[in-house]
């Protein structure tokens, strides 16, 4: 465990549970309390759970923590920290295990004692699960003793009682999403194994382990890492080149609060940095990020200049100090301000001054011992430094040739005649013969055509001065208006609905992977922001004489071939596999892939940016291995990837 959690002496008992408020609206308003009803709030309610299993090993009392995927999509949740205590709690009089599953705002998070540190300080985890639950089930092993309540959607269905003697401490969850709640109840592994592992490098030596027992392939992994976030950056980094061996940490302590950091530079472009609070992934940063930007910014330019790497007058940019970097921020504080309660960005002032602190004394300290590395990482900047004047100039260069001041677009764009970008939607469609038919098809008060052609930069391998200029990609830029890397302002984007046209085969799948390489690394806030679709075309078309239906699947074709059978089962049916949007006739692509009342189309969303770097890094990257074990692994989901 951190060197932050100071054992808590005391006895954890009823008395440390306080009551705000009762438990009210949690079903009616969902979103106020999970963030939404979609998949990320149903894996919500999984994370609420754990996260009061890792406060207990926060405080010193839990080393294993095991999460299972039930059959039936059942939920259970299992550690052997103290146990949720069992006895009477005194403002309620009722015992504190019921308090802490039907009172909102009621925990030991509070002031009385029982946490010292704690992600769930908002007290509103298991009561909101509870209440978002079908049936849960609750079993804690105190005392020698086994105790167990029951609940339905919030209500008592089995009041506390003793079913058995135990030789162990700890508290077990079970519970089923309520349908009544959610979008959907299907859990998918992946997403909670990620979070899972993420939480095993967050806390050196704590055991998590994942099953899922669903279906006739049962998974099971285990996660324990005693390097801590240092481990994290490592395996962030293992399918990029560092540029020197092993991680850079960093530790302090001020008050009641700890930072840590690990950081590794690489050869890509690209900066990661992730950072948590009290274990709880704040992915809009805040003022732990704030302050090591700028200490690292600080830190390397007065490196550079003391070292004679840095010229008289020259610094790097904080943005250049930064590519290549992949850094893992973890602070814990027991006074945390979030914002939400899906607890997105952290706002204590006083995180800001304990990291750069941090930074300045100890990078300080480890680039003077290791020149080497400094130097390395120095030039690496100065590097970026050139290569972004160099796209200044690039980008003036097309200014004058554009007439861009002047508002002209590009040839390639058919723009729509509505100006409000709410409203306005962007189809990017490869080939001039798609595009043709798309334009021909389109609506053209509110659907703009973009034509793509030819094969795209893989911006992976390039930085931005080689995307100016560049006669696929810049048209691009130039019709979106909201300009490339450090200079996009996503207010001056033109459509909120950017859509990817592609075919449904391999070259298609190539193309959607080169745009959404492009807009994750220079335009992310499009992907963040949920302006940025792909477009699902129909895989068949079924003829039974003057009637005509359209299928997007294998399913779907069998089950619109059986309905135009109907009762005469020997009658034809033609179908026909659309060979590309090429061959579509603007009526067809109309009717299928374009009318806002029939089509479909499938948001792509950046829920976890770790496992999204991953993936464009093994797809566009230098390294073959990993991308042919990749492909080898998902060759069956590779057409069908949300990214």
């Amino acid at each position: 465990m951190s060197e932050i959690t100071d054992k808590i002496t005391q006895e954890y008992d009823a008395s440390q549970i306080q009551v705000l408020e009762g438990l009210e609206a949690v079903r009616m308003r969902p979103g106020m309390y999970i963030g939404s009803t979609s998949s990320s709030g149903l894996h919500h309610l999984v994370y609420e759970i754990v996260d009061n299993s890792i406060d207990e090993a926060l405080a010193g009392y839990c080393d294993h923590i095991k999460v299972t995927i039930e059959p039936g999509d059942i939920i259970c949740v299992s550690d052997n920290g103290r146990g949720i205590p069992v006895d009477i709690q005194e403002q309620t009089g009722k015992p504190a295990l019921e308090v802490v599953y039907t009172v909102l705002h009621a925990g030991g998070k509070f002031g009385g004692g029982g946490y010292k540190v704690s992600g769930g300080l908002h007290g509103v985890g298991a009561s909101v699960v509870n209440a978002l639950s079908e049936w849960l089930e609750v079993e804690v092993h105190k005392d020698g003793k086994i105790h167990q309540m029951k609940f339905s959607r919030g209500e008592i269905t089995q009041g506390l009682k003793i079913i058995g003697k135990t030789d162990r401490t700890g508290t077990t969850v079970r519970f089923k999403p309520d349908p009544e709640m959610f979008e959907d109840t299907v859990y998918d592994y992946d997403i909670l194994h990620r979070r899972m592992r993420e939480q095993a490098f967050l806390n050196a030596g704590l055991r998590i382990s994942t099953h899922d027992l669903r279906g006739e392939e049962e998974k099971h992994d285990e996660m324990c890492y005693a390097g801590g976030i240092r481990e994290f950056v490592t395996y962030i980094n293992r399918n990029k080149e560092s540029l020197y061996e092993g991680v850079i940490y960093m530790s302090g302590e001020r008050n009641d609060s700890m930072a840590e950091i690990a950081m590794q530079y690489n050869s890509s472009y690209n900066e990661i940095i992730v950072s948590f609070a009290n274990n709880i992934h704040t992915p809009e940063g805040g003022m732990h990020e704030t302050g090591f930007k700028t200490a690292l910014t600080r830190v390397l330019n007065a490196y550079g200049k003391k070292a004679g790497i840095l010229k008289e007058g020259e610094s790097v940019s904080g943005e250049d100090c930064r590519e290549g970097l992949t850094a893992v921020i973890s602070v814990k504080l027991t006074n945390p301000q979030f914002e939400g309660q899906t607890k997105a960005k952290l706002g204590n002032s006083e995180i800001r001054t304990l990291v750069d602190g941090i930074l300045q004394a100890k990078l300080s300290e480890f680039l003077e011992e290791n020149p080497s590395v400094g130097k390395g990482i120095l030039e690496k900047a100065l590097t970026a430094s050139r290569a972004r004047e160099a796209a200044r100039k690039a980008r003036e260069s097309v200014r004058r040739k554009t007439v861009l001041e002047s508002g002209q677009m590009p040839d390639k764009l058919q723009d729509c005649n509505e100006r409000d970008p709410a409203l306005c939607e962007l189809y990017i469609v490869e080939g001039d013969s798609a595009a043709g038919s798309a334009i021909q098809g389109r609506d053209s008060r509110f659907q703009a055509i973009l034509s793509m052609w030819g094969k795209m930069l893989n911006v992976e391998k390039a930085r931005a001065d080689k995307i100016y200029g560049n006669d696929k990609l810049y048209p691009l830029v130039l019709g979106l208006g909201a300009g490339i890397g450090e200079e996009f302002n996503i207010d001056k984007l033109r459509y909120h609905k950017i859509i990817i046209m592609a075919d449904a085969d391999v070259d298609g799948a190539h193309i959607r992977t080169l745009l959404l390489t492009f807009f994750f690394r220079y335009m992310r806030p499009l992907v963040e922001k949920g302006y940025v679709y792909s477009a699902v075309p129909p895989l068949y078309k079924l003829t039974r004489g003057k009637t005509q239906r359209v299928a997007y699947s294998d399913e779907e074709r069998d089950k619109i071939s059986a309905e135009m059978r109907g009762d005469n089962p020997n009658v034809k049916v033609d179908i026909n596999r659309f060979k590309g949007l090429g061959e579509m006739d603007p009526h067809e692509l109309w009717e299928t892939t374009m009318d806002p009342e029939k089509r479909t189309l499938r948001r792509i969303t950046l829920a976890d940016a770790v496992a999204a770097d991953e993936i464009f890094t093994i797809l566009m990257g230098e390294d073959v291995e990993p991308r042919k074990e990749w492909i080898e692994r998902n060759a069956k989901y590779a057409l069908n990837l949300d990214y």
